[in-house]
Protein backbone atom coordinates (compact mmCIF):
# COMPACT_ATOMS: atom_id res chain seq x y z
CA UNK A 1 0.00 0.00 0.00
CA UNK A 2 1.38 3.22 -0.90
CA UNK A 3 1.90 5.93 1.70
CA UNK A 4 0.20 9.33 1.08
CA UNK A 5 3.50 12.04 1.33
CA UNK A 6 1.29 15.06 -0.08
CA UNK A 7 -1.08 15.80 2.81
CA UNK A 8 -4.72 15.12 3.22
CA UNK A 9 -5.65 15.50 -0.18
CA UNK A 10 -5.03 12.43 -2.00
CA UNK A 11 -2.23 13.69 -4.60
CA UNK A 12 1.42 12.75 -3.75
CA UNK A 13 4.15 15.02 -3.77
CA UNK A 14 6.96 14.67 -6.50
CA UNK A 15 10.04 12.65 -5.14
CA UNK A 16 13.29 14.13 -6.29
CA UNK A 17 15.98 10.69 -6.96
CA UNK A 18 19.43 11.11 -5.69
CA UNK A 19 20.26 12.17 -9.32
CA UNK A 20 17.90 14.91 -9.72
CA UNK A 21 18.27 16.87 -6.94
CA UNK A 22 19.73 20.21 -7.30
CA UNK A 23 22.57 21.11 -5.14
CA UNK A 24 22.17 24.51 -3.56
CA UNK A 25 26.01 24.96 -2.19
CA UNK A 26 29.56 24.12 -3.86
CA UNK A 27 30.72 21.19 -4.90
CA UNK A 28 32.72 19.73 -1.97
CA UNK A 29 35.28 18.16 -4.29
CA UNK A 30 35.89 21.53 -6.16
CA UNK A 31 36.26 23.45 -2.50
CA UNK A 32 38.50 20.72 -1.18
CA UNK A 33 40.58 21.19 -4.75
CA UNK A 34 40.91 24.52 -3.68
CA UNK A 35 41.90 24.55 0.13
CA UNK A 36 44.74 22.10 -1.67
CA UNK A 37 45.37 25.10 -4.24
CA UNK A 38 45.55 27.50 -1.24
CA UNK A 39 47.66 25.46 0.84
CA UNK A 40 49.99 24.76 -2.28
CA UNK A 41 50.01 28.04 -2.98
CA UNK A 42 50.84 29.40 0.30
CA UNK A 43 53.84 26.91 0.69
CA UNK A 44 55.00 27.84 -2.67
CA UNK A 45 55.26 31.18 -1.05
CA UNK A 46 57.16 29.91 1.69
CA UNK A 47 59.91 28.24 -0.53
CA UNK A 48 60.33 31.45 -2.15
CA UNK A 49 60.63 33.36 1.10
CA UNK A 50 63.19 30.97 2.55
CA UNK A 51 65.11 31.06 -0.91
CA UNK A 52 64.97 34.89 -1.20
CA UNK A 53 66.35 34.89 2.53
CA UNK A 54 69.23 32.13 1.64
CA UNK A 55 70.64 34.29 -1.55
CA UNK A 56 70.22 37.17 0.15
CA UNK A 57 72.58 35.79 3.07
CA UNK A 58 74.67 34.30 0.21
CA UNK A 59 75.24 37.34 -1.78
CA UNK A 60 75.94 39.39 1.49
CA UNK A 61 78.92 36.98 2.74
CA UNK A 62 80.27 36.80 -0.39
CA UNK A 63 81.08 33.42 0.39
CA UNK A 64 79.30 31.34 -1.97
CA UNK A 65 77.36 33.77 -5.01
CA UNK A 66 76.66 29.96 -6.86
CA UNK A 67 74.41 29.14 -3.75
CA UNK A 68 73.06 32.72 -4.16
CA UNK A 69 72.17 32.02 -7.93
CA UNK A 70 70.96 28.73 -7.20
CA UNK A 71 68.42 30.29 -4.76
CA UNK A 72 67.14 33.17 -7.45
CA UNK A 73 66.60 30.52 -9.83
CA UNK A 74 64.28 28.29 -7.34
CA UNK A 75 62.88 31.73 -6.90
CA UNK A 76 61.42 32.15 -10.23
CA UNK A 77 60.39 28.82 -10.45
CA UNK A 78 58.53 28.87 -7.20
CA UNK A 79 57.29 31.78 -8.45
CA UNK A 80 55.68 30.27 -11.50
CA UNK A 81 54.47 27.07 -9.32
CA UNK A 82 52.01 29.89 -6.88
CA UNK A 83 51.54 31.25 -10.64
CA UNK A 84 50.15 27.72 -11.57
CA UNK A 85 47.99 27.45 -8.85
CA UNK A 86 45.96 30.19 -9.65
CA UNK A 87 45.18 28.38 -12.82
CA UNK A 88 45.59 31.85 -14.76
CA UNK A 89 44.49 31.21 -18.41
CA UNK A 90 47.77 32.74 -19.67
CA UNK A 91 49.94 30.39 -18.12
CA UNK A 92 48.09 27.55 -18.81
CA UNK A 93 47.60 28.91 -22.46
CA UNK A 94 51.63 28.89 -22.96
CA UNK A 95 52.83 26.10 -20.46
CA UNK A 96 50.30 23.23 -21.52
CA UNK A 97 52.02 20.48 -18.40
CA UNK A 98 51.03 22.54 -15.89
CA UNK A 99 47.70 22.05 -16.77
CA UNK A 100 47.98 18.68 -15.98
CA UNK A 101 48.58 17.78 -12.18
CA UNK A 102 51.38 15.39 -12.79
CA UNK A 103 53.20 18.12 -14.24
CA UNK A 104 52.38 20.62 -11.98
CA UNK A 105 53.32 17.99 -9.18
CA UNK A 106 56.81 17.42 -10.67
CA UNK A 107 57.68 20.94 -10.78
CA UNK A 108 56.28 21.80 -7.47
CA UNK A 109 58.85 18.25 -6.50
CA UNK A 110 61.84 20.44 -8.54
CA UNK A 111 61.55 23.60 -6.23
CA UNK A 112 61.12 21.32 -2.97
CA UNK A 113 64.42 19.49 -4.25
CA UNK A 114 66.03 22.88 -4.71
CA UNK A 115 64.90 24.07 -1.81
CA UNK A 116 66.41 21.88 0.11
CA UNK A 117 69.59 22.09 -1.73
CA UNK A 118 72.89 23.00 -0.72
CA UNK A 119 72.13 23.30 2.73
CA UNK A 120 74.48 25.83 5.06
CA UNK A 121 75.07 23.99 8.57
CA UNK A 122 76.38 26.37 10.76
CA UNK A 123 75.11 27.29 13.72
CA UNK A 124 74.50 30.64 13.16
CA UNK A 125 72.05 29.73 10.95
CA UNK A 126 69.94 27.18 12.27
CA UNK A 127 66.20 29.33 11.76
CA UNK A 128 66.95 29.62 8.24
CA UNK A 129 67.71 25.78 8.20
CA UNK A 130 64.76 25.00 9.83
CA UNK A 131 62.47 27.14 7.30
CA UNK A 132 63.92 25.54 4.44
CA UNK A 133 63.31 21.51 5.87
CA UNK A 134 59.42 23.39 6.66
CA UNK A 135 59.17 24.77 3.01
CA UNK A 136 60.76 21.78 0.61
CA UNK A 137 58.98 19.22 2.94
CA UNK A 138 55.54 20.65 2.42
CA UNK A 139 56.31 21.38 -0.91
CA UNK A 140 57.47 17.95 -1.44
CA UNK A 141 54.55 16.29 0.30
CA UNK A 142 51.88 18.59 -1.94
CA UNK A 143 53.62 17.58 -5.17
CA UNK A 144 53.41 13.87 -4.32
CA UNK A 145 49.93 14.33 -3.63
CA UNK A 146 49.38 16.63 -7.26
CA UNK A 147 51.19 13.29 -9.03
CA UNK A 148 49.61 10.50 -7.20
CA UNK A 149 46.31 12.51 -8.21
CA UNK A 150 47.13 13.48 -11.61
CA UNK A 151 48.19 9.19 -12.37
CA UNK A 152 44.55 8.66 -10.74
CA UNK A 153 43.43 11.27 -13.33
CA UNK A 154 41.89 13.16 -10.23
CA UNK A 155 42.46 16.44 -12.55
CA UNK A 156 40.27 15.61 -15.26
CA UNK A 157 37.52 15.06 -12.67
CA UNK A 158 38.36 18.56 -11.53
CA UNK A 159 38.14 20.02 -14.80
CA UNK A 160 35.28 17.91 -15.83
CA UNK A 161 33.35 19.27 -12.21
CA UNK A 162 34.41 22.63 -13.29
CA UNK A 163 32.93 22.51 -16.75
CA UNK A 164 29.33 21.11 -14.72
CA UNK A 165 29.54 24.33 -12.40
CA UNK A 166 30.06 26.79 -15.10
CA UNK A 167 27.03 25.17 -17.45
CA UNK A 168 24.93 25.21 -13.95
CA UNK A 169 25.50 28.67 -13.33
CA UNK A 170 25.09 29.88 -17.00
CA UNK A 171 21.36 27.94 -17.06
CA UNK A 172 20.82 29.45 -13.54
CA UNK A 173 21.54 33.00 -15.10
CA UNK A 174 19.26 32.09 -18.53
CA UNK A 175 16.81 30.71 -16.24
CA UNK A 176 16.31 33.92 -14.05
CA UNK A 177 16.32 36.02 -17.70
CA UNK A 178 13.92 34.06 -19.07
CA UNK A 179 11.68 34.85 -15.23
CA UNK A 180 12.48 38.19 -15.14
CA UNK A 181 11.08 39.11 -18.53
CA UNK A 182 7.84 36.70 -18.33
CA UNK A 183 6.99 38.65 -14.99
CA UNK A 184 7.41 41.26 -16.96
CA UNK A 185 4.12 40.84 -18.41
CA UNK A 186 4.98 41.62 -22.33
CA UNK A 187 3.68 38.19 -23.45
CA UNK A 188 6.14 37.49 -26.13
CA UNK A 189 8.46 35.35 -23.85
CA UNK A 190 8.33 32.32 -25.89
CA UNK A 191 7.93 34.10 -29.44
CA UNK A 192 11.89 34.44 -30.00
CA UNK A 193 12.26 30.13 -29.61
Amino acid sequence: MARNEGGGSGESAPRLSSSSRLRTGPDPFLVACRCFSFVTALTAILCIAVNVLSAVRSFRDGSDVFDGIFRCYAVVIAFIVVVAETEWGFITKFWKVLEYWAGRGMLQIFVAVMTRAFPDYSASQKDLILLQNIASYMLLACGVVYVVSGILCIGFLKRARQQKEITREQAVKDLEVVVKSSRGGHGTMWTSF
